[in-house]
């Protein structure tokens, strides 16, 4: 049992640990920059990339929603025509 936890857990440290670290180094190189604009302009780059990677995710889980939706629409408008077309009282 010991052997296969080491097998998942060690692996999963190092991961994290490598990520985490490499999230805090891009942190941190913008605040041992001397010059006050180059400073400025890194914080303005992370700033940038930051943006970049969360606004695409947003309007694409919309755009799916709203084709789930309409797609759902249409699939009921076509039960509900043929639901009509059956004859009640034969």
């Amino acid at each position: 049992m010991d052997s296969t936890l080491l097998k998942f857990a060690l692996p999963s440290l190092v991961v994290l640990a490598i990520s985490t670290t490499a999230a805090a180094a891009l942190e941190q190189n913008c605040r041992f920059i001397q010059a006050k604009p180059d400073r400025e302009a890194c914080y303005k780059r992370q700033e940038d990339e930051l943006a970049a990677k969360r606004k695409p995710a947003a309007p694409a889980a919309e755009s799916t929603t709203f084709e789930t939706l309409r797609q759902m629409r249409q699939d009921d408008d076509a039960v509900y025509r043929s639901i009509n077309n059956i004859c009640r009282g034969c």
